[in-house]
């Protein structure tokens, strides 16, 4: 879209991962704003989108942001202009390693999903390799990252990863910026994320079978 863009246009970077207002703006040499999204939806069908819960955006400060919050507030949509958008960021990227890739590979629902057995141990070795590659890359997050990981169940616990309604269509899916991510931080730092990867492979995996299926 680059061609299409004004070279004064601001970009807002709706997307999970904590990287992709930094990649964007390589591409697109634009300025692009970094967002922290809390909201839980699927799509039941083309053109129906079913909102379960939360709503809210923790955008980065620009010159841009006073204009953006007020439109969001039009919207109803709460919006924060934080300084530590990249620590919103890692934190939701870490939440989001915790349970995309089992919902994904279960198919399930986050409450169904850590009722099972042995469930709630793979979380906390996951949280506890991303909290590590997160502190080696000099990034703060909250003291209390389990109870929020725990929380997300109780507050959603009928909702499915993006993750888990991408492999449900068919689609390739996030995974490599996710627990890839992770992953691939880790190496760089010289450290290894077993609990990250075998997720990682076993989404990709899936998507590997489904292709095959549907070429």
């Amino acid at each position: 879209m680059a061609p299409y863009l004004k070279e004064s246009v601001t970009i807002l970077s709706l997307q999970n991962g904590v990287d992709n207002a930094e990649r964007l703006q390589a591409v697109l040499q634009r300025h692009v704003i970094p967002a922290a999204v809390y909201v839980a939806t699927d799509m039941p069908a083309p053109g129906h989108v079913r909102h379960h819960g939360r709503g809210e955006l923790v955008i980065g400060p620009s010159l841009a942001s006073a204009e953006l919050t007020a439109v969001f507030a039009a919207a109803g949509i709460p919006t924060q202009v934080s300084d530590a958008v990249n620590e919103a960021l890692w934190t939701k990227l870490i939440v989001n390693c915790a349970y995309n890739a089992l919902s994904a590979i279960a198919q399930l629902p986050y409450g169904r999903l850590i009722e099972v057995a042995g469930v709630i141990e793979v979380m906390r070795d996951v949280v506890r390799e991303c909290v590590d590659v997160a502190s080696r890359s000099g990034v703060s997050v909250p003291r209390d990252i389990w109870d929020m990981v725990l929380g997300i169940a109780a507050s959603m616990p009928n909702q499915y990863s993006s993750t888990a309604q991408d492999l449900a269509r068919g689609k390739q899916t996030e995974i490599e910026h996710l627990n890839g991510y992770i992953v691939r931080r880790a190496a760089e730092l010289g450290v290894s994320a077993p609990a990250n990867r075998s997720l990682l492979v076993t989404v990709k995996l899936i998507e590997a079978k489904t292709a095959n299926e549907n070429p």
